[in-house]
């Protein structure tokens, strides 16, 4: 999986010199993705002391340094790039993961991630235009997927109707399993509403 990730030359070149100004022997980095999947996904690299990774982390030996990476994070890493620009100010470490936020899923993917992969790649790009945006809380007992609407779709009368029936049938023709929706936060509180 790890050949999916790719640290480029000065990347690593600039890493190993931070590694070497730790003065720890054996001291790696650690990269991994906080939130992964989420719109908050942040994706994060750390200097990684010997015994501080965890034993489910991939080890990838590279020339010039060592990188565990973060099991849970690995679908999300995919195509990633680490990079270093160097320029006057010294340079700056840059990494894009263009699959943090949204990984890419496949039917053997845990239902959670497939029902976010819908919302974040389908339903929320549509609704971001009035402000909205749905978040899967959890998926309960007999596959229900619990949906929090937030933004301008909280207390409009309109929701119940358009949103989730248009949701639920997006949704549930994507991913059969689901036998349905619910929406965590009650409509019925109208108090800052658009009529």
């Amino acid at each position: 999986m790890s050949e999916n990730i790719q640290i480029t030359d000065s990347a690593q070149d600039y890493l190993a010199e931070l590694l070497a100004k730790q003065n720890v022997e054996g001291i790696a980095v650690r990269i991994f993705i906080t939130q992964p999947g989420t719109p908050y996904a942040e994706t994060c690299l750390a200097y990684c002391r010997p015994g501080e990774e965890e034993p489910s982390d991939e080890r990838l030996a590279l020339d010039k340094i060592t990188v565990f990476l973060d099991k849970h994070s690995l679908p999300f890493l995919d195509e990633a790039v680490v990079d270093f620009n160097a320029d006057r100010m010294g340079g700056q470490l840059t990494i894009k993961a263009p699959n943090a936020k949204m990984p890419k899923v496949n039917a053997d993917s845990p239902l959670e991630d497939r029902v976010n992969y819908v919302l974040y790649s389908e339903i929320n790009p549509g609704l971001a235009a009035h402000g909205g945006e749905i978040r899967l809380i959890q998926v309960a007992e007999e596959n229900v997927a619990v949906l929090q609407f937030g933004g301008g779709c909280q207390g409009c009368a309109a929701v119940d109707l358009t949103l989730k029936e248009g949701v639920e049938r997006t949704l549930l023709e994507r991913i059969p399993e689901l036998s349905g929706i619910r929406d965590v936060t009650d409509h019925t509180d109208t108090t800052n509403a658009y009529y």
